[in-house]
């Protein structure tokens, strides 16, 4: 029979070697990572198309993924990377993904890139930084990665050298990394072929969180800075940024469950429909990517967008008193606004959206409405919408209280109920901005 002191003295080691053992639990996972790794496990048979009929789909897949946006500099060649990412461990710059052979992939075999996409390594095994969304890409088809690296291959090599990125200590350690990918981050299950049209959801799924790597901005993130997979498009403000990618499971922000399918359609396409106007980084993803979209590509993200499971309601607010501006607000208004937006906030169809009842005004976090404000509204120009209207910036037309009186105002009118923004609420994006 234990006596009491002796059950407490073994009580007391086990609670000591429980720390101990998870650190080198820790420790042993850890250093597998920063091992250099052999291929692993590839899906027993991989589709090979003509090169032609490769190269194009690859150039197909690369707007859908968006590639040229972040690994194209602003006044440099495309693909040849040294764009600055900003995150908040510091800045990651893009690489040189045309085929230089020193600076670029013009090295790199089959194998090279699907480690890279799948498992988030580079040719030589070192860890990759996730600013290069490989936790989505994982999820990529081994077929699709191929005939990407085939459209890579054939732009013009780019004698660009690859920059070091800046970021903070620890952040800038293989070991850091390794740390983080062991508590975050496991490549998914091979698979040879990408969904079909055939079945549009789950087609719409693998462009969605694949591909599209939609969730990389729309997605909530945990304390570490890796999506939270339990919540997953549930709305994120963007990192270094105050614009925010509103839930697309979330009635009152970003979900299309209620929509028609060809309204979904046209705002990937088009930027633009009867309930929304897209601006800002969104404005890009259409101008530079899903305005490419194949008609039954773009169809099967609808049906996959409009049966996401809903996430849980937001309470009604109760009815509020005009805001303490609200003349000033309803001047404004007329004088700035009503010439476009209508006198009752109704719209000009296919022209200026509708104020009253729009959820981008009455959204929480009033982010987005703010900044429209601020630096002007501009929809992307696509080929089903070559010449968007647009409304002009009035950063320097109002004052911060001026823009808190009238966008409080949009926000309670026509039976519009959100809560009233301050002149603190305006200067602090304004600050954002200034150069």
């Amino acid at each position: 029979m234990h006596t009491p002191k002796l059950l407490r003295r073994r009580l007391w080691w086990v609670l000591l070697g429980l720390p101990l053992a998870a650190a080198l639990l820790l420790t042993a996972l850890v250093l597998r990572e920063l091992q250099t790794p052999h291929p692993g496990p590839a899906p027993a048979a991989i589709a090979v198309l003509p090169a032609m009929e490769q190269v194009q789909r690859g150039a197909y897949l690369a707007r859908v993924g968006n590639c040229a946006l972040c690994h194209t500099a602003p006044g440099g060649a495309s693909y040849a990377g040294g764009k600055g990412i900003p995150t908040p461990f510091g800045t990651v710059t893009t690489s040189n993904l045309t085929p230089h052979p020193e600076h670029g992939l013009g090295q790199w075999s089959a194998e090279d890139f699907w480690q890279a996409m799948h498992q988030g390594r580079s040719r030589d095994g070192h860890l990759l930084y996730p600013a290069f969304p490989y936790t989505s890409f994982t999820q990529l088809a081994r077929e699709d990665s191929d005939a990407l690296l085939a459209f890579l291959q054939t732009l013009p090599a780019a004698d660009q050298p690859n920059q070091a990125h800046a970021l903070r200590w620890p952040y800038s350690s293989q070991w850091a990394l390794a740390v983080w990918r062991v508590l975050n981050f496991a490549p998914a299950e091979p698979v040879a072929q990408a969904p079909g049209p055939a079945d549009a959801v789950l087609r719409g799924a693998y462009l969605v969180n694949g591909l599209g790597h939609c969730n990389e901005c729309h997605g909530a993130r945990n304390v570490w800075g890796a999506p939270d997979l339990h919540q997953t498009l549930s709305g994120a403000t963007l990192p270094q940024s105050l614009w925010y990618a509103p839930s697309l499971r979330a009635a009152d922000q970003g979900s299309v469950a209620t929509w028609s399918l060809e309204d979904t359609v046209a705002l990937l396409t088009t930027g633009a429909n009867r309930h929304a106007t897209t601006s800002g980084p969104m404005a890009e993803v259409v101008h530079h990517s899903t305005q490419y979209l194949e008609a039954a590509d773009a169809q099967a993200m609808a049906r996959y967008l409009a049966q996401l499971p809903a996430a849980p309601a937001r309470q009604a607010p109760a009815s509020q008193p005009p805001p303490t501006n609200h003349s000033l607000g309803a001047r404004l208004y007329e004088a700035q606004c009503a010439q476009c937006h209508g006198k009752q906030g109704e719209g000009q169809a296919d022209a200026y959206p509708a104020l009253a009842g729009n959820r981008a005004v009455q959204m929480t976090p009033s982010h987005n409405l703010v900044l429209s404000v601020l630096q002007g509204g501009y929809g992307p120009s696509t080929q089903g919408r070559p010449q968007p209207h647009g409304m002009p910036p009035f950063q320097l037309v109002l004052s911060d209280a001026e823009l808190a009186a009238v966008l409080s105002y949009i926000r309670n009118a026509w039976g519009n109920q959100a809560s009233a923004l301050s002149e603190f609420d305006i200067n602090k994006f304004r600050n954002l901005q200034a150069p």
